[in-house]
């Protein structure tokens, strides 16, 4: 997940040379999950070394937006990574479609992320080599992402469309193990390749600890219930749905998170609590209101995961809010 801007130039030339036109005259994606998930698992082994380790001494918060579908106006993802800072979160969870896709969108995401860093570096006075600081913002793609080639740019900030995270947690002289798994269900379908490596236990926590992980949280893009009605909404087919309401069983899963729909939903089903967050953006919001969820994670086992609404208190100007 490392920041590397020359290489978001090198994919604005490659976003024009290879946009495609569907015969309607639609813009269409240039990537389907198969591409997206063989680049993924490709850039996952060859950095496999360097994955990512959190560490948290007690209780430690998240927080999680979603769909925030920035333009011209980073309003609300700035306010977003600003809260996390304030309020001490360890991490920061994106679940897609982050920027419409255009160019210039990605550049100025680009820009907002290496303020973001520059900010939290100096907050928290790390020391040490900048670019092996990492600024725990930690996105998955999302449907609008990967339109108009938008994975080329996608991809090129953020490299992988899945992977994993193990958070290390200690209470006292007690040591627990937390896992973060991060889906790539944008095109609202999980495909072979990454139906297989779930499978064959890619990301389900090999437990080299000798230990089970203490809680998992999933993170998707597609939702699977609809939040009107105690009944499947998501694209997935059928089989795809049984298998991931199955796999998350497996996994002992605490939560799964989801967007996609712009509207807010929670319900438990077979052990596993599914809360769907709603959009952020300022064009679907104007107003203030509760758009991200905090988790707080207690440090001892005994105690219980909560979830709590965070208000966001971002009003774009009027000239802002028209939709370019």
């Amino acid at each position: 997940m490392r920041h590397q801007s020359i290489l978001l130039y090198f994919a604005i030339a490659f976003f024009f040379s290879c946009e495609k036109v569907s015969p309607i005259g639609i813009l269409v994606a240039g990537t389907n999950v198969e591409d997206r998930v063989k680049m993924s698992e490709q850039f996952y082994l060859d950095h496999y070394k360097e994955r990512i380790w959190l560490e948290s001494d007690g209780d430690y918060t998240f927080i999680v937006g979603s769909d925030s579908h920035m333009t011209t106006d980073p309003g609300r993802l700035d306010e977003m990574l600003s809260i996390g800072l304030s309020s001490d979160d360890l991490f920061y969870a994106h679940l897609g479609d982050i920027v419409d896709t255009k160019v210039e969108y990605y550049v100025r995401l680009d820009s907002l992320l290496q303020e973001g860093k520059r900010k939290y570096v100096a907050a928290k006075d790390l020391k040490g080599e900048y670019d092996d600081i990492v600024f725990p913002f930690f996105p998955i793609v999302g449907n609008h992402d990967i339109t108009r080639n938008g994975w080329a740019l996608w991809s090129n900030i953020f490299h992988s469309s899945f992977y994993e995270i193990d958070v290390i947690v200690r209470d006292g002289e007690r040591k627990y193990y937390d896992h973060l798994i991060f889906l790539d269900t944008a095109s609202g379908t999980l495909g072979e390749t990454q139906i297989r490596l779930l499978k064959e236990g890619f990301l389900n926590g090999k437990y080299y600890y000798g230990q089970g992980y203490r809680y998992t949280f999933v993170f998707s893009h597609t939702n699977i219930f609809r939040p009107e009605f105690n009944e499947f909404a998501s694209t997935f087919c059928r089989e795809e749905n049984f298998f991931l309401l199955s796999q998350f069983a497996e996994w002992n899963v605490t939560c799964v998170f989801c967007g996609h729909t712009h509207h807010g939903d929670e319900r438990d089903f077979n052990g596993v609590h599914y809360l769907t967050i709603e959009t952020m953006s300022e064009r679907s919001h104007k107003n203030e209101g509760d758009y991200l969820v905090r988790v707080r994670i207690p440090a001892s086992a005994n105690q219980d995961v909560t979830y709590e609404k965070v208000r966001m208190k971002y009003v774009p100007a009027p000239a802002s809010r028209v939709s370019p």
